[in-house]
């Protein structure tokens, strides 16, 4: 089913634009715009920070 087709018949399920419109008003669920990249990669960024410590630690 197209996307019109799916819109006029009502079984469109894509969840609705988010409020983080300062940012990007593009926005949805994994997007591209800077504020959802960090929320996303945020885990990610401290356990590499994490990773990083135990390196610089493990060589003295």
């Amino acid at each position: 089913m197209s996307l019109n087709k799916a819109i006029e018949h009502g079984k469109e399920k894509r969840k609705p634009y988010r409020n983080v419109k300062k940012v990007s008003k593009l926005c949805r669920n994994h997007g591209a715009c800077s504020w959802c990249e960090e929320n996303r990669t945020y885990k990610n960024r401290k356990r590499m920070a994490g990773v990083k410590y135990e390196i610089i630690c493990n060589k003295t």
